[in-house]
């Protein structure tokens, strides 16, 4: 185990080009302007839940539906992209102790330990459709989740799609599970308070697993789930409504989900589509996110009536303004900072 110290997210991720600079430096400052004043010069989008988009978020969408399609290139070139994405918009981030760790499998995970810290842990898992994302491009986000949270994080760089296909991902989170319960004392983690948290794909891995673990002696004690893809098989409406968002479109989800599933495998399988699981009973107490101009907004909203359904203590947190992905726009929107520190602050209560 190697302790590295790493000051920015720029040094994690690469210098950022020309181009990147001038995007990063126009969004920020866009997300600076009052609210107030953008709302004047920024036309409303509004959905049918009569949400309103936040003004920078809008502007932001616009440029982005002007722009290519990762799912359009190659899997390299989509993978640079969101990790790109990330560097350019994601929000300065406070330095702290950071271990690389190799599990017994070969994955990595990287320990984050901020200087104020409680005696839990959280797992993070982050998004990107199984297929895309790294923790080098969700370290800004762990690190204001740390810092705030006052919490360890270990962020766990599991196989992608499609060099792993299901269950490839799900069988990585278990292992960082097991992994992390074994080695908590050493950390100085109390093995019981230990909390999943993830976003997208990130959050659907933790759904899984949460409920894989169902019944057994050690379990999590609390599920965070970011806008969550919950149901494979995507009737719900919201599919429909926001299926041209560039945040997330329903042509990207088609090309994510196509590398990840292996081909004749059932879109309704629980541990592809918790939403289909038989019993949710025993999962933890639950904690789901959602943008109101996310394509997967409502089966995590049907997700979290389900938990609560089976008696699971479940909170659901609207965020109207907001698209899928959030998580990563903290620099350029004080709405997506807004909604990361009520994560940040969710998780603290929950570990007293």
């Amino acid at each position: 185990m190697t302790v590295i110290d790493r000051p920015t997210t720029v040094e994690i991720a690469g210098t950022l080009t020309a181009a990147e600079w001038m995007q990063r430096t126009l969004f920020t400052a866009i997300g600076r302007v009052p609210d107030a004043i953008l709302r004047r010069v920024v036309p409303p989008v509004v959905n049918s839940d009569r949400d309103a988009m936040a003004p920078e978020i809008a502007l932001l969408m616009k440029a982005a539906a002007a722009g290519p399609d990762f799912s359009d290139g190659t899997l390299a070139e989509a993978r640079a992209s969101m990790d790109n994405d990330c560097r350019v918009f994601a929000d300065d981030a406070p330095a702290m102790d950071v271990a690389d760790i190799a599990l017994p499998s070969g994955i990595r995970a990287s320990l984050y330990r901020p200087a104020r810290r409680s005696d839990g842990l959280v797992v993070f898992l982050h998004g990107g459709g199984f297929v895309l994302g790294s923790r080098a491009g969700y370290d800004a986000p762990v690190r204001l989740i740390a810092d705030r949270a006052g919490v360890a994080v270990l962020s766990v760089e599991y196989r992608l799609a499609p060099e792993a296909r299901f269950p490839g991902p799900v069988d990585d989170a278990a292992e960082a599970w097991r992994f992390a319960v074994e080695h908590a004392s050493e950390w100085g983690i109390d093995p019981q308070r230990i909390i999943l948290l993830g976003d997208s794909a990130g959050a659907n891995l933790c759904a899984v697993l949460a409920n894989d673990l169902a019944g057994e002696e050690r379990r999590p004690l609390m599920q965070v789930l970011m806008y969550p893809v919950v149901d494979a098989v995507g009737t719900h409406s919201s599919r429909t409504e926001f299926a041209d968002n560039p945040a997330l479109t329903a042509k990207q989800i088609a090309w994510l989900s196509g590398l990840y599933l292996p081909e004749g495998h059932p879109e309704w399988d629980p541990r592809v589509s918790p939403l289909h699981a038989d019993d949710l009973s025993g999962a933890p107490p639950t904690l789901i996110t959602v943008a109101g101009f996310d394509p997967l907004r409502d089966e995590a909203i049907a997700y979290a009536q389900r938990l609560a359904a089976a008696g699971v203590p479940t909170r659901l947190m609207r965020e109207g303004g907001l698209v899928h992905g959030y998580i990563s726009l903290t620099r350029i929107s004080r709405a997506a900072r807004g909604a990361v520190d009520r994560v940040a602050d969710a998780i603290a209560g929950a570990l007293g």
